[in-house]
């Protein structure tokens, strides 16, 4: 080896010439460690934020490092702080079914559902849902409290039982629901997936979705994309594309 390949290459720095999109790469860092930072993250484990992102494998944690423990006969207790770096132990962990816009299902990991009973008793002894397996999470101003079907809110009474009897939410209903997702960072311009890249890629994802025909050969339409990028400008690309695919006779939503 010689002594040049001891010699650690750095670019040039002129004099009078400014460095540009360094800067913009460093604050664009910056800030994505930042929005990192505000998920709450635990041992892998966030805080949801918003209904759509309670689903999959969820923790449900009712005090500081404290999460909901299920037990083998049915009921829940609180279970045992964790340190910083321990994430929820397997019978604090729960499965999240989404309903509706509003509504979830859980599921215990002994596979079944959480309901709420007459007394207010939080358990999972319910093979399917019902109404009573129905449950309403509700975020306000940062924090999340969960409404049983009994109109009521879940907490950990003095006893270390889960309980859902409180008709407001207080310190004691303000609870997390964790999630081991995979975190992932929607784009905030609202564009759907198939309407991204050129006009030449985004004809062809819509008749890739949309194709009807039987030996799965794509028939893209060979005119000219400039009236697809007109579209796109004016707002009506959809039924430009949609126009496009029934000449080719290849849409399922076009009549033939």
């Amino acid at each position: 080896m010689s002594d040049y390949d001891l010699v650690i290459a750095t670019p040039l720095k002129m004099k009078g010439c400014k460095t540009s999109g360094r800067k913009k790469r460093n604050k664009k860092q910056k800030k994505e460690d930042v929005d990192e930072e505000q998920l709450d993250i635990v041992a892998g484990w966030w805080a949801v934020r918003t209904i759509e992102e309670v689903t999959g494998t969820v923790a449900m944690e009712m005090k500081d490092r404290a999460f909901l423990h299920a037990l083998d006969n049915g009921l829940f207790t609180l279970g045992a702080p964790h340190a910083d770096h321990e994430g929820p132990s397997q019978p604090e962990q729960l499965t999240a079914v989404k309903l509706s816009d509003s509504r979830i299902a859980l599921k215990s990991g002994y596979g079944k559902f959480l309901g709420i009973q007459a007394d207010g008793i939080v358990q999972a002894k319910a093979d399917a849902i019902g109404s009573r397996e129905q449950w309403e999470p509700v975020f306000q101003d940062g924090k999340l409290a969960l409404l049983a079907s009994n109109g009521c809110f879940v907490s950990c009474n003095e006893e270390e039982d889960i309980v859902a009897r409180s008709k407001t939410a207080k310190e004691d209903e303000i609870i997390k629901i964790r999630s081991s997702a995979e975190i992932f960072h929607k784009p905030k311009d609202g564009l759907a997936d198939e309407d991204r890249g050129s006009v030449s890629q985004c004809e062809l994802n819509y008749v890739r979705k949309f194709q009807s025909f039987q030996d799965r050969r794509l028939r893209l339409n060979k005119g000219h994309h400039k009236e697809i990028k007109r579209a796109r400008t004016e707002g009506s690309l959809h039924e430009v594309l949609l126009d496009r695919r029934s000449k080719m006779k290849s849409d399922r939503y076009c009549k033939i």
